[in-house]
């Protein structure tokens, strides 16, 4: 009898040590994946009918943190096919710098409520409630929702069964659209934009089905529709929600119109935001919101290269805004042919690498240089220090 109690208990043993193992296996896997997807990505809705569906609608509550990141799964679950000759694994998807920042947001606490009324995106509260008073959750609701209206208007997901209604937060209701029709009569030359985008990831597939014909997918092409979208959304949201700045530190609020600032020097540069760059970059980023005494370059806990990055964007919003919105121009120009494009994404690689870099030097460069020649920045090589 003793025997007996003694094998089951060395059985109960065995079992336990290896749930433990099994346990701290998934753990491990888990933080690997964490550190390639974007936070809770497994658990996001994956097909359109994993979200609720009420009467002849599925609903997605766009202020919950999984609920938008399933919005990004399903546009790139979707556009996968067409990226395919750039990698395994969906990686090559250029809609990869959406859900990836969306998760950074996240991450950092950028999501919460910064206002400290509610409880909204804090671990003390709901962690997964994304606050319709962050800044950074407004501007990402126009990367995201119109994003994904316009890839249901455009056909990338087929004949759906149902309608796509978004839910409505609690305040600020009339700031945000909520179904394709709705975002079509209110905020038609956005959705056009974003429309297009999938219009040609379709048309590419159509012109491939054709016996006679290869596919016409070219990458620069697809960068130059998506970042057409992504730069129309900032625009459109940046003076709506101006007001919402107010919640957060005077540092917190430069960084993020740096930030934005610096996506249209980023976007003119056809920057392709597949998963490893767009990972690459993003590590660069700050890991959590600046706040009141945060002086940069010089935030002790901030890498140095995190530092270079907060200082080389605030020099060349600041640079803009000297020069009358001219740099920017004159930097679009620049980047109007694939060679020049080439050197401007070098130009940003090199800040990426801790290199020198000065948006005054690049100015002046620009303002007296040729154009039309792909090494009119070489010679922009002072430091921001």
């Amino acid at each position: 009898m003793w025997a007996y109690f003694g094998i089951h208990a060395l059985i109960l043993v065995a079992i336990a040590t290896l749930n433990s193992e099994t346990v701290a296996a998934q753990r491990r896997k888990d933080a690997i994946r964490d550190d390639v997807y974007p936070p809770l990505w497994d658990s996001a809705p994956e097909n359109l009918l994993d979200f609720p569906v009420e009467g002849n609608k599925i609903v997605i509550n766009a202020w919950n943190y999984q609920e938008r990141l399933g919005v990004y799964k399903n546009l790139l679950n979707s556009s996968a096919k067409y990226f395919t000759a750039f990698g395994s694994q969906n990686f090559g998807n250029i809609l990869w710098g959406l859900p990836l920042q969306h998760g950074w947001q996240f991450h950092t606490g950028r999501l919460a409520d910064p206002s400290g009324v509610t409880s909204c995106g804090h671990e003390a509260g709901a962690l997964l409630c994304i606050s319709v008073r962050s800044w950074w959750a407004c501007m990402n609701y126009y990367l995201a929702i119109i994003p994904f209206l316009g890839a249901v208007e455009a056909g990338l997901f087929g004949e759906l069964p149902y309608e796509i209604e978004i839910l409505p937060p609690e305040e600020q209701r009339a700031d945000f659209c909520y179904s394709v029709a709705d975002c079509r009569s209110r905020i038609p030359k956005l959705m056009d934009e974003w429309k297009a985008y999938f219009e040609y990831l379709l048309s590419t597939e159509q012109k491939a089905a054709s016996p006679t014909m290869r596919s016409s997918f070219k990458l620069d092409d697809a960068l130059s529709f998506m970042w057409k979208g992504h730069m129309a959304s900032l625009a459109y949201a940046l003076p709506r929600f101006q007001d919402s700045l107010k919640y957060l530190s005077d540092p917190e609020a430069n960084f993020g119109e740096d930030w934005a600032s610096g996506v249209d020097f980023i976007a003119a540069t056809h920057f392709s935001t597949d998963l490893q760059n767009t990972k690459k970059f993003q590590a660069l980023l700050p890991q959590r919101m600046l706040v009141e005494g945060d002086v940069i370059p010089f935030i002790s806990d901030f890498s140095p290269q995190q530092n270079k990055i907060l200082l080389s964007l605030s020099a060349l919003h600041k640079t803009n805004q000297l020069t009358g919105g001219l740099l920017l121009k004159l930097w679009q120009k620049a980047m109007s042919t694939e060679a020049g494009r080439e050197v401007g994404r070098k130009l940003f690689e090199d800040l990426a690498a801790s290199r020198k870099f000065n948006p005054m030097g690049i100015y002046n460069d620009l303002k007296g240089g040729d154009l039309t020649a792909p090494t009119f920045l070489t010679k922009s090589n002072s430091n921001t220090d």
